[in-house]
């Protein structure tokens, strides 16, 4: 029987239910009870963090445009939801949504919905490299964390990255900040595990923990806590369990809230 009862982390919100990133999505992650949200943040040109995961817009909003070299004005034109439900308009019963809630988002919006919710959730934001903006992206960040006071031990936010130097950044700018290494070669564990810092969390892909077992008995055996992405099915939520992770990071937390309560029990 498992023992330990994981976070469920919302990936880029309620993605498998709606448009990813969007601010209706990750409303529908708060009100479903996730215990965390994830994001993936990049800088636009004009200094702006926004909520985006790939390079360019052409799968998440039918664009061209390449996040760095474009302003929030601009991305603030563009539908972000629309690819998720193509034949939408085509519905006439279908209810008018709020613009708002499928637009793009910045992070400060995102955080300050976070602040305001009625209960604890945390966030964990990922910066994405390689990046024209290199560690400005991180500056920003940490800055942003700073209005918040969310650059502090105990902060519900933790700062993602496949990018060891990133994190570094991070580490030297806001030492108490949670910080997590995100992993998905198993050939990178064994030099990854000598230099990370004693405090950092480890976040291994789920695939790299089905293909290689071994590696997943040395990452548990390192004694870190253990966040696990991206968590979809039932016999993936009972690998984690029996690993004792932490924190599932899934595209259905809705799903993964219910698989835990038939295990565990209502969630206090």
């Amino acid at each position: 029987m498992p023992t330990v009862r994981p976070q469920v982390v919302a990936h880029r919100g309620a993605s498998h239910e709606l448009a990813e990133h969007t601010l209706g999505a990750y409303l529908e992650a708060l009100d479903i009870g996730a215990g965390g949200l994830e994001c993936d943040v990049r800088l636009t040109a004009d200094g702006h963090l926004v909520c985006v995961h790939d390079r360019d817009l052409r799968r998440t909003a039918a664009n061209k445009g390449i996040v760095s070299t474009m302003e929030l004005s601009d991305l603030s034109e563009l539908d972000f939801a629309a690819w998720k439900n193509p034949w939408s308009d085509l519905d006439d019963e279908a209810p008018d949504e709020d613009e708002n809630l499928r637009g793009v988002l910045t992070l400060r919006k995102l955080l300050e919905t976070v602040a305001d919710y009625d209960r604890r959730v945390e966030v964990a934001i990922e910066t994405k490299h390689p990046t024209r903006y290199g560690g400005l992206v991180e500056k920003r960040l940490v800055d942003m964390l700073r209005d918040f006071g969310w650059d502090r031990a105990g902060a519900p936010v933790r700062v993602m990255s496949f990018s060891f130097t990133a994190l570094q950044r991070v580490e030297r700018l806001a030492p108490e900040v949670q910080l997590v290494q995100l992993l998905d070669k198993p050939a990178s564990w064994p030099m990854l595990r000598r230099v990370i810092g004693r405090d950092w969390i480890v976040g291994p892909g789920i695939k790299m923990l089905r293909d290689h077992p071994r590696v997943a008995e040395s990452i548990t055996r390192s004694g870190r806590d253990i966040h696990v992405w991206t968590v979809n099915k039932e016999k993936d939520l009972d690998r984690c369990l029996a690993l004792g992770v932490k924190a599932v990071i899934s595209d259905r937390p809705a799903l993964m809230l219910d698989l835990l309560e038939q295990r565990f029990g209502p969630a206090e």
